[in-house]
């Protein structure tokens, strides 16, 4: 039986890297860039006003100045501060031959002159400003060349905004994995059907299809395979033109636990079978090689709610990142302090539903009161897991733990 951190090395050993591909910029948040983007052009392309305001010469604010243009953003400036003036500019517009800086609209006043030329004073202490002032130069930003987002970057809102400044519209990314989705087990119905005696709704289906697509990947739900051969035989293969298969239910010791021997009849080679871990004993791995470039990663995870959940997190999730690029790929655990005592018992490290809350102190984590793995209810005021290692233990509130976010 193997421990979570030799699983989670096994799993991202099978894991192999997508080729990079071209897609839409519009479709790329949360993949990862494959390929160094530089900056087409000076940004800003041109020295623009950082406010509203008056394009001046520092020397001209001693006196009133006629106001002998107005430029909006998206206008360019056809005449010059060459005399003693200025021009109205508002935030974003490129900057007039010859300004100084722009004195912002609310610290001057307004009047019509003898001529009927609108004129506009500002204060004296403008004289003593910096040539600048309020105005953001070419380039300083990014220079043409620059780079602006580099490969293996994860491509966030801001990302995408920096890379479409860049004038791209497709970018050369590592695409989302389609993870099929298969449950197993008689007892299941649809979501939407009344359970008859012994019957319970198909849950694992919803929550790990959430899970995927929070992950970053695509689920392909297959709905229910009955513990029956021929029909799990049909679901399976149906699950294996994917990129990942993850089943729930079947994996155990069981008569009808059908799934690890289904897998193998389909050539699927297994990896691992068990994992030193509560909640998720039962897990199995393993992959099917489709050809010699592609592959196929298969999970078969318990069939308890929160068994499937924990699973997918410390399993799961750390393969689908690996496909994507993402780095790091692990699990990432943060130290965090109990706001109360617990007590742990048994003989496997546990994975306990928890809530984490970060404080100007740091972290703080809260053992979520949890009945089993069955108890997908506790999970629902939980954001994360506490690990507590093997062994009949209690902690003292204070103690510094592990802690995995969802």
């Amino acid at each position: 039986m193997m421990e979570v951190s030799e699983a989670v090395a096994a799993v991202l050993h099978e894991a192999a890297l997508f080729e990079p591909q071209a897609i839409p910029l519009m479709d790329a948040l949360g993949l990862v860039l494959a390929e160094d983007v530089h900056a087409d052009a000076d940004s800003p392309p041109f020295d623009k006003s950082l406010v509203d305001g008056f394009a001046v010469r520092l020397a001209d604010c001693t006196a009133p100045l006629p106001v002998i243009e107005t430029v909006s953003a998206g206008q360019m400036p056809t005449r010059s501060l060459d005399r003693s003036a200025a021009i109205q500019i508002m935030t974003g517009a490129p900057l007039p031959v010859g300004a100084e800086a722009v004195v912002p609209v609310e610290h001057t006043s307004q009047r019509i002159g003898a001529d009927g030329m609108p004129l506009v004073s500002v204060p004296i202490h403008v004289t003593s400003w910096k040539p600048g002032t309020n105005i953001l130069r070419r380039g300083a930003s990014t220079k043409l060349g620059d780079l602006v987002v580099a490969a293996g970057s994860e491509l966030r809102p801001q990302e995408l905004g920096a890379i479409a400044e860049c004038g791209r519209s497709r970018v050369i990314v590592r695409r989302r994995p389609r993870i099929a989705v298969l449950a197993t087990g008689d007892e299941l119905v649809p979501v939407g059907q009344t359970p008859a005696a012994g019957q319970i709704r198909n849950s694992n289906e919803m929550m790990l299809c959430a899970q995927i697509r929070r992950a970053g990947g695509e689920p392909v739900p297959l709905g229910i395979a009955r513990d029956e051969r021929a029909h799990l035989r049909e679901r399976i293969e149906v699950g294996l033109h994917t990129d990942v298969l993850v089943l729930s239910g079947g994996v155990s010791m069981g008569e009808k636990d059908l799934v690890p021997s289904e897998l193998a009849s389909a050539g699927v080679r297994q990896i691992f079978h068990k994992v030193n871990v509560k909640p998720g004993k039962p897990l199995w791995f393993g992959v099917l090689d489709r050809t010699p470039t592609e592959r196929v990663l298969v999970f078969g995870l318990p069939g308890n709610p929160v068994s499937s959940l924990v699973c997918f997190e410390l399993f799961v999730r750390p393969s689908l990142r690996r496909l994507m690029g993402v780095s790091p790929a692990e699990p990432l655990a943060v130290s965090a302090r109990l706001t109360q005592p617990h007590t742990t018992k048994g003989d496997r490290p546990t994975y306990q539903p928890a809530r984490l809350e970060w404080q100007s102190d740091g972290p703080i984590v809260t053992a979520v009161p949890w009945v089993g793995s069955s108890d997908l209810r506790a999970t629902v005021a939980a954001n994360s897991m506490a690990l507590f290692p093997v062994g009949d233990q209690t902690y003292a509130a204070g103690s510094t733990i592990k802690v995995i976010a969802w």
